[in-house]
């Protein structure tokens, strides 16, 4: 039995690690998208930021060279990734559920990260850890452990009755949508009662962790515990194959799409690489696209699809 957690554990790791990078790999292959010219831009001067201005303000601006503000860009992503800002200001009812959804899972990959470099401290520098200092690190592990599994339970629950009971929200919520969040719910749920309710003298997620390193197979996970690893490991392999990895998207969204201010310079990067996209013959669905395998994005554009005529 512990061997086979044990392996499940490492084999969802190497899925989840996997599926991911072949995401994110496929996101910046992605063809370039059509700008969006939504201001404010981070990464802009902060006086410009302040206001929603651009570049584009001064005179002659192509022939200056361009500023980038890494400090402006670095405190939006960290204000959106920690505090889920744009959702904060746009849609609050639904933060107030979503929030503590995500800071939970954030505890909860700390814990995991500090459990695994206790773990290697413990078996290569056991001296380090037999003193204050794994005590600490040991409350630590025990504070964001508890505090993730309520956070990221409290938001789920809170997650699937919004999309239950919202008329707008329910529209928009697909049986995948239900279920992602259930599984959380349920994999965190006996996970939080298998370490609650375990025997005394079974190991802890320190004890586990360190027998996995060690490929200790003697120890004894009690049943639930295990269960409730299981559960969670496999829900790890599953996510990014879902629309739940949205946290490796949301940084192309971001720096692909909405900051993506770059010029567009007479035979640059960006003229190359849309001259060849008019080249593409689509196929699209949308009859009025008239996008049937046979005609370029160049005749497609400069067609009137209402008169079949060039512009």
């Amino acid at each position: 039995m512990t061997t086979l957690l044990y392996a499940m554990l490492c084999l969802s790791a190497v899925v989840c690690v996997a599926a991911t990078v072949v995401r994110a790999v496929g996101y910046a292959r992605a063809p370039m998208h059509l700008r969006w010219e939504l201001y404010p831009v981070p990464h802009e001067a902060s006086d410009r930021a302040a206001h929603g201005g651009s570049y584009f303000e001064d005179s002659n601006w192509w022939t200056k060279p361009p500023h980038f503000n890494l400090r402006g860009e670095l405190t939006a992503m960290f204000t959106e990734m920690l505090f889920l800002k744009a959702l904060r200001e746009f849609n609050l009812r639904l933060w107030w559920r979503s929030f503590p959804f995500h800071v939970g899972l954030y505890l909860l990959i700390t814990t995991v990260a500090l459990l695994l470099g206790t773990a290697v401290a413990t078996v290569f520098v056991p001296a380090w850890m037999t003193g204050w200092l794994g005590r600490v690190v040991y409350q630590v592990c025990r504070a964001t452990g508890v505090g993730g599994l309520v956070l990221a339970m409290v938001g789920a629950a809170g997650l699937v009755h919004r999309r239950l009971t919202d008329s707008d929200l329910r529209m928009y919520s697909t049986p995948g949508d239900i279920f992602n969040l259930v599984a959380f719910l349920v994999a965190l749920g006996v996970v939080a009662a298998g370490y609650a309710f375990r025997p005394a003298g079974s190991p802890g997620a320190l004890g586990i962790v360190i027998g996995l390193l060690t490929w200790d197979t003697t120890i004894r996970v009690p049943g639930l515990l295990a269960a409730g690893l299981l559960l969670s490991a496999l829900l790890a392999a599953y996510v990014p194959f879902t629309h739940m990895s949205h946290f490796v998207g949301k940084y192309f969204t971001y720096h692909a799409v909405r900051w993506d201010d770059r010029v567009n310079r007479r035979g640059g990067t960006i003229e190359r690489t849309l001259a060849e996209y008019l080249t593409y013959r689509p196929t699209w669905s949308a009859p009025h696209v008239t996008a049937d395998g046979s005609r370029s994005w160049a005749d497609i554009a400069t067609t009137n699809p209402t008169k079949g005529t060039k512009r």
